[in-house]
């Protein structure tokens, strides 16, 4: 009987060691850092805090009359906002003149696959670029839009 006692202690022993390690080893192995792609970091980002509302504030870009809003949802969520001042006629000429987006020219017009550093292609990842103004999908591409002071165009992963 004396002998099953110790047999039950040692196992006992011997299940405790292993759970330490264990969690000794999955503790260790999360605290590495990431790494980051150059894609993400050449991306501009606002640092400076603002409302309640989970958007950085806006970062201030070019030089002009026309003024408008622009916002960038990347993949992970994170939205970026630039206040953009230009003379350009359409959205496309001015995010491009400041490089916010980049793309290649295809069939219907401009396929914009950077944007803010991030690349997305629908080929590779299943995601693109959705192009928004006031909220709502645009009607035309972002270099067939005209600039309308005060509007919000936006490019959200999708």
């Amino acid at each position: 009987m004396k002998m099953t006692s110790i047999k039950k202690i040692l196992s006992l022993l011997l299940c405790v060691v292993l759970i330490a390690v264990v969690a000794l080893f999955a503790t260790g192995c999360g605290a590495e850092k990431p790494e980051t792609s150059p894609e993400t970091t050449t991306k501009v980002e606002a640092t400076l805090p603002s409302a309640d509302d989970g958007e950085s504030a806006p970062v201030k870009m070019g030089q002009g009359e026309k003024q408008f809003t622009f916002k960038v949802t990347d993949p992970e969520g994170t939205v970026t906002v630039f206040e953009i001042n230009t003379d350009k006629v359409t959205v496309g000429e001015a995010l491009i003149e400041l490089e916010l987006i980049q793309g290649e020219d295809g069939p219907y017009g401009l396929y914009v696959k950077t944007v803010n550093g991030v690349t997305v292609d629908y080929d590779k990842d299943g995601k693109y670029w959705a192009f928004y103004a006031n909220g709502e999908y645009a009607s035309k591409g972002v270099e067939l839009t005209d600039i309308t002071d005060g509007t919000v165009y936006e490019f959200k992963a999708e």
